[in-house]
């Protein structure tokens, strides 16, 4: 792979960090910027294989609690809930996403619906954003496995690229009652399983595809989006206490415009 296609998957992973833990859609804007850089990788696994490198940036942030977790399993029933409702949340979208696997990965090619998926979730996150909710649920690692059941099941609308796995989740959990900072605390924790599953079963589905110029690029891709990733974790939860998703919301829309509109003018 040349330089100039190293230089747009460095581009791309910074992006996937930037964007994954954001309810802006990060597949969205991989794919559109993938559509306008001219970059195409194999089976469209690039996409999904930079994920781990968001996914190491979730766990070095919250390993000493996670870590805290996991000692505490034998012992404490908190720590099994919350264990469980994690990977309750997971499997809806687990399920329905290794079964309509083939026809998840063609949407990647329609980058007109993308924009058309940002717009609307936009339209949405605004709506939910201004709306006088009063939350009950102030803590992610106390979700009841059946809240996390419900958000998990909002998620599944995320394997539609555009709509945002956090977004999805996000306003899941607000609609359930969650504040702001545990709504989107809780999609963090859920990114992890649902992330690496995907990885996982992308991987095994297309790694006899992959070459070694697909391989450097990934490895690129990976370190951007694990150092993007990284700083993003650490600011968000404090900014969307403060401030809600409205900026999020106006950032999907605009995306979305700009590029139906370039996609009008350069195809």
């Amino acid at each position: 792979m040349d330089i100039a296609n190293l230089g747009k998957a460095l581009i791309l992973g910074l992006v996937e960090g930037g964007t994954e833990f954001i309810p802006v859609s990060s597949t969205g804007h991989l794919i559109l910027l993938g559509h306008f850089l001219g970059f195409h990788s194999t089976g469209k696994t690039f996409e999904v294989l930079i994920q781990l490198g968001a996914i190491l940036a979730i766990v070095l942030v919250y390993f000493t609690r996670l870590l805290g977790v996991v000692l505490c399993l034998p012992t404490d029933a908190w720590a099994r809930r919350f264990v469980i409702s994690v990977l309750v949340a997971f499997l809806p979208a687990a399920v329905l996403g290794a079964v309509l696997h083939g026809t998840i990965k063609s949407l990647f090619e329609r980058p007109a619906l993308v924009c058309v998926a940002l717009i609307l979730g936009g339209i949405v996150l605004l709506f939910v954003d201004r709306l006088k909710l009063r939350p009950t649920e102030d803590n992610a690692f106390r979700f009841s496995p059946m809240l996390a059941l419900k958000i998990g099941l909002c998620q599944c609308a995320a394997l539609f690229p555009g709509v945002s796995r956090s977004g999805a989740t996000i306003v899941g959990a607000l609609l359930m009652g969650t504040t702001k900072r545990a709504a989107a605390e809780f999609s963090f924790f859920l990114a992890m399983p649902t992330m690496a599953g995907a990885f996982a079963y992308d991987l095994y589905k297309n790694y006899k595809l992959l070459d070694f110029s697909d391989v450097s690029a990934i490895g690129i891709g990976f370190v951007a989006a694990f150092v993007s990733g990284l700083f993003v974790v650490r600011f968000l939860l404090d900014y969307v206490s403060r401030h809600g998703f409205a900026l999020f919301a106006w950032w999907r829309i605009i995306v979305g415009v700009v590029g139906l509109a370039g996609l009008a003018m350069f195809g």
